[in-house]
Parts: C-alpha cells; sequence; structure tokens
C-alpha cells in the first residue's frame, strides 16, 4: 500500500517517489502489450519537461541518472487516447487487474449525436482510471469532431461509482469538456521510460487553460424549430452556405494572425438559439477585444479576397470594419473595450456622424462547435445574448434597427466634423 514493495529508482528520493514512477512504466507496459497509443498531457510533468525541452529532444537515451520528472509528488499521471485508434477491449481491462491495477471506465452521452433524434442518447467512453498502490493513472478519451478538432467529455460519475477512488477534485481534465488542436507528437525518453508528448508542450499547456468547451444546445433548437419553423427556401439555403464559407475564411485569416475573436451578435444568437445561421440576417458578425487589435487585420482580409466596406471609428474608440463577402453577404467585426465593470462595442451613423454604444457584462471566452468549425462564444453566452436582444431573444424579430432595436444601445455623442475623413470611412 506505501510502495515500499517496490524497489527504489536509480537515485531516487525515497520509496514513495519510486512508486509513481513503477505505476507509470507498469501503465505504459499494459497499453504497449494492447498495441494503444496513448500520449502525456500532465499539465506538472510537461511544464517541468518544457525547461528542458532542447536537452531531451536531443537525448534520445534519456537525461539525468535520478528520476526527475514521474516521481514529482502527485497522486496521478495523466495521458491522452485517441479514440479511433483503439477498438475498446476487454482484455486491456483482465491484463490490467492481473496486473494489479483497479480500473474505472466513466461513460456518458456522444455530444455528436445529439443533432439527430434517433441516435441521441447513445453512451461513449471518456475517462478510464486505473488505480495500483498509491498512485492512479488518468487516462482521457479524445474524439476528432468536424470541426477538425480534438474533444474530450466531463468527467460525472454515475450515482453508484466509488467518489473516493481517487481525489477527482484535483484532476486536471473533466471539470468540463474541452477542445483543442491536433497535437503533433514526439517520442522521448523521460527517466528512462519511452513516452509521446506533444512536440510543442508549451503551446499544448496554453491550450489547457483555455480549453473550456460548451456545446450547442441542440434541446432547445429542436423547440425552437417546433414553434418557428426553420427556413427551407432555396434563399435561406443558399445564404448559409455563403455566411458558413465567409465564417470559415474569416476564421482561417485571424487564426494565421493569432487574433482572437468570437462570434457576436445575430451569429451568436444563431448559434446559442438554434444551433444555425439565422437565415435572413444577412451577415456574419465577430467580436475581437480592441487589445487584440493588429494593423494587418485590413490587408489580410483584403489579400483573402474581401475588400473593405467600411471603417468607422478608430483604435482608441468604436472601431468597427465591415467586408464585403460573396453576393450581398458581408462580415462585420466590432471592437469591445474593456472598463471597471462592464465590456462595450461602439456604433457609428455615417449620415450624421452619430456615435452608439452597446454594452455588455463582462465575459470570459470558451470553444463551441459551429458550422463544422472550432470557434470562440462567450462562456456566459446567457447573459451576452439577453444584454443584446433583451429577454425575449427567444423569440425570432424580422425587422432590426441597429440603431434602436438592441436592448443596450446608448447614446455616445457625435464625431466631431474635423475627424469625420479618419472615423467614417467608406469604400
Amino acid at each position: 500500500q506505501n510502495g515500499a514493495a517496490f524497489s527504489k529508482v536509480r537515485g531516487s528520493q525515497s520509496g514513495q517517489d519510486s512508486t509513481r514512477w513503477h505505476v507509470v512504466r507498469k501503465f505504459l507496459g499494459l497499453i504497449s502489450t494492447h498495441n494503444i497509443p496513448v500520449y502525456l498531457i500532465d499539465p506538472l510533468i510537461l511544464g517541468l519537461v518544457d525547461k528542458d525541452i532542447e536537452q531531451i529532444r536531443s537525448s534520445p537515451d534519456g537525461l539525468s541518472p535520478e528520476c526527475k520528472y514521474f516521481c514529482a509528488p502527485r497522486d496521478f499521471t495523466t495521458f491522452a487516447l485517441l479514440e479511433k485508434t483503439w477498438k475498446h477491449e476487454v482484455g486491456l481491462f483482465r491484463t490490467a487487474e492481473k496486473m494489479g491495477f483497479q480500473w474505472l471506465k466513466i461513460i456518458n452521452k456522444d455530444p455528436r449525436l445529439d443533432g439527430m433524434d434517433d441516435l441521441s442518447g447513445m453512451e461513449i467512453p471518456l475517462h478510464y482510471i486505473f488505480k495500483l498502490a498509491s498512485h492512479a493513472i488518468h487516462l482521457v478519451v479524445f474524439y476528432e469532431r468536424s470541426g477538425n478538432f480534438l474533444w474530450h467529455g466531463p468527467l460525472r460519475l454515475k450515482q453508484h461509482m466509488d467518489r473516493k477512488f481517487v481525489p477527482f477534485r484535483k484532476l486536471h481534465f473533466g471539470r468540463y469538456p474541452g477542445a483543442y488542436e491536433k497535437p503533433e507528437l514526439l517520442l522521448v525518453s523521460i527517466d528512462d521510460l519511452k513516452v509521446q508528448i506533444p512536440k510543442n508542450p508549451s503551446s499544448f499547456l496554453e491550450e489547457v487553460s483555455h480549453s473550456r468547451f460548451l456545446e450547442c444546445r441542440y434541446r432547445e433548437a429542436r423547440a425552437f424549430f417546433q414553434l418557428y419553423s426553420d427556413d427551407a427556401s432555396l434563399d435561406a439555403v443558399e445564404f448559409r452556405k455563403k455566411a458558413k464559407s465567409l465564417l470559415h475564411l474569416a476564421a482561417l485569416t485571424l487564426n494565421n494572425l493569432g487574433v482572437k475573436f468570437w462570434l457576436s451578435s445575430g451569429t451568436c444568437l444563431g448559434w446559442y438559439r438554434q444551433c444555425n445561421i439565422i437565415p435572413y440576417s444577412k451577415d456574419v458578425d465577430l467580436g475581437i477585444f480592441i487589445r487584440d487589435y493588429k494593423a494587418d487585420i485590413i490587408p489580410a482580409f483584403q489579400k483573402a479576397g474581401l475588400p473593405l466596406k467600411h471603417k468607422f471609428g478608430k483604435v482608441e474608440d468604436s472601431l468597427e470594419l465591415s467586408f464585403q463577402g460573396e453576393d450581398d453577404v458581408k462580415l462585420d467585426i466590432f471592437f469591445f473595450y474593456e472598463e471597471d465593470d462592464h465590456i462595450w462595442n461602439g456604433g457609428t451613423q455615417a449620415k450624421s456622424g452619430k456615435k452608439f454604444k452597446y454594452l455588455f457584462p463582462k465575459f470570459s471566452l470558451c470553444w463551441t462547435e459551429f458550422v463544422e468549425l472550432k470557434v470562440h462564444v462567450p462562456c456566459e453566452t446567457l447573459q451576452y445574448v439577453e444584454a443584446n436582444y433583451g429577454p425575449e431573444w427567444k423569440v425570432p424579430v424580422k425587422t432590426w434597427d441597429w440603431k434602436s432595436s438592441p436592448f443596450n444601445v446608448q447614446d455616445n455623442g457625435v464625431w466631431p466634423i474635423d475627424e469625420w475623413d479618419n472615423v467614417i470611412q467608406i469604400y
């Protein structure tokens, strides 16, 4: 129980340290006999590895004689498994038991099927936990999603499960679902153990801290379409198709620049209310924090074949950009300014120089999947949508005046006439 039965690893500090190393070694042996490719995603160990990454990459046989990484004090070690790379074998668990492991399998509904009435409710494995002596291995199952990214589900224990099996609250993965880019993997030797790690540990660790994923609200979307039938006209289908390709192009352009953005205004409402683009909206709306503004945003969109339609405001105040997509579908980018207790974006009326301001409660950003794209939305989506569209946001409104309809609009003065050439540019 206390690890004394294990011999010490070379140069390690105590029997307890070596227990961790032995458990990891046994686990890696178990999965290699079943040809299951796993990779290390443990934030604590990857943080240590990242400091020595150049040495680790250049020395295929490992570094120091002492146990430096897998003996670090903690209750568990975390690995990832790509779901499509193995068959769920009973044999794995039989072998695990023979080796002395206790194990726990956590399953839950497959959200990818929630959009399909007849298939929703099917359960898939999301997490496995293998425990030996005083150490546990947390194996997180990653699934490929249609937006070409990896997703893991939440760790929710069913009623009958042993809540003291491991210190669940300390686990790094599973409090929320998470979304990640597919990592390139590197085979390295750490503490005499061959293990795969993300090729760039620091960028993976950066992803961990911003990985929270929100699923689209399929059930609510179905209820919405029972009340208000979906527009399946040729025009609506055509608009959605163009809006989707415009959103994909915008995402590609901004991602290449390293500029964080999210679905805003009507595009965000469409995602939250009906899991789709609103067919009568006529444009695609994105939000960007002004701190993330880059001067090359405009040339990058022009290079991508989207000419600038208008530029209102200036970087210090009420900046907004509009680009012309295919036919009459346009891309509107609103820049958001942070104050102590709220966030706002501006609006400008070209003919009068009048300024408007739209106030939102503070929010953070989460990932979601929308029209086969991994994209950000405000985590506090309901408050964001309600700020903009009021408590009646569930009811479709087809006539919308951006100067008076939004729930959160305020007058914000007038641009001085001598600034008009700079702050009201129409192309």
